[in-house]
């Protein structure tokens, strides 16, 4: 195939890197700023830069860029894809954008297919791009409407790069998900290592403290979007976990040692069962 990739973060680059490696696809880079582009052809990341006329022509647009300036890339360029293209996004919410990528679709002709990589750093930018980011993770597609063989294509392509697993879901059902998954913990640990106790841990701190302080080194403009715009499933998943958290205080408070002991033991259970 012949992939665009429009934004050469992270995540665009990394998918950049893994199809050059691991496949036979030409791919084409696009970027607000020269430098990834440059970097990504000087090490093979891109075959080259792309134009207006590569969209045109493209079996696949990969958008590596944040939620809304997805679909703001796709209303000032929707005139120039290609009717037989393939559009997938790459966002963390899908409940927000993915009407409107739909709709953009029926207004210019091209298949649009919703993805979420399961995968990445708590670094930014091309310089952190990993050809094998995408080892044995998982991506989310969300289908939207788009014909089963454009399904069959993404879900091939990202088994040809790395991925091992692709649930397919809606936008409603992703988004509560991730909530969960991701979201809650990232809020977690932003709001753990807000303690004025943080700046003191070195050379009391182990494998708890990193687990639970890892990804608060957080890209805060890209996360403050996708929490407002997943707001209402993770403000409910707060208030889940805000519920355990106070009863788990009151417990502790109270001294009641046979409650406390149920409530780790019924967590530990959780974990189990799951077999992790």
């Amino acid at each position: 195939m012949k992939i665009v990739i429009a934004g050469l973060g992270i995540i665009g680059g990394s998918y950049a890197k893994a199809i050059k490696k691991y496949t036979d696809h030409t791919v084409i880079g696009i970027n607000r700023s020269e430098k990834p582009l440059q970097l990504a052809l000087q090490c093979g990341a891109i075959d080259r830069i792309g134009t207006e006329k590569d969209l045109e022509t493209a079996d696949m647009l990969i958008l590596g860029i944040y939620p809304q300036a997805a679909v703001e890339f796709i209303e000032k360029n929707g005139k120039h894809i290609g009717k037989q293209c393939i559009v997938c996004d790459t966002s963390g919410i899908k409940s927000e954008i993915c009407p409107k990528m739909v709709e953009l679709s029926q207004k210019y002709g091209f298949t649009f297919v919703g993805t979420h990589p399961m995968a990445g750093k708590e670094t930014n930018g091309f310089e952190s791009a990993d050809e094998d980011l995408f080892k044995n993770a998982s991506c989310i597609i969300v289908p939207c409407g788009a014909p089963k063989q454009a399904i069959n294509t993404v879900t091939n392509f990202v088994f040809s790069i790395g991925f091992t697993r692709s649930p397919v879901t809606t936008p409603q059902e992703h988004d509560r998900m991730i909530a969960f998954t991701s979201q809650v913990p990232h809020v977690l640990a932003c709001a753990y290592v807000l303690s004025p106790q943080c700046k003191k841990h070195k050379g009391f701190s182990a494998g708890s403290y990193r687990d639970v302080s890892r990804v608060a080194r957080i890209n805060a403009e890209l996360w403050t979007e996708l929490f407002l715009e997943n707001k209402e499933p993770l403000v409910n998943e707060l208030d889940e976990l805000i519920n355990n958290l106070t009863s788990l205080r009151n417990s502790i408070d109270q001294r009641d040692d046979k409650k406390l002991f149920e409530q780790l033991k019924a967590g530990r259970k959780v974990k189990e069962d799951l077999g992790e």
